[in-house]
């Protein structure tokens, strides 16, 4: 699978941590296992593990970050949609 970072230009691209890179290539590892329980919900995923979860995504990744500086956050089985995120 093709990171997301990939899609960046390259100058952004380079400074994507890659603890992040390895929370998401994790992710997509499990991801069909966490379909049937997350399927539209905003997720934070670090070190194999779902650390937050809901419907709003800034909420999500504020959760997450507090437990896991990089932690992957996306949307379950909307992952390749655009979202903008409020901060």
């Amino acid at each position: 699978m093709k990171s997301l970072a990939d899609n960046l230009p390259p100058e952004f691209a380079a400074k994507v941590h890659p603890d992040w890179r390895k929370n998401e290539a994790a992710y997509w590892g499990v991801r069909d296992q966490l379909l049937p329980h997350y399927q539209g919900q905003w997720i934070g995923f670090a070190d194999g593990v779902v650390l937050a979860s809901g419907k709003r995504a800034v909420v999500v990744q504020h959760e997450a970050h507090e437990v896991a500086k990089h932690a992957f956050v996306t949307c379950v089985g909307r992952e390749n949609e655009p979202e903008r995120m409020r901060r």
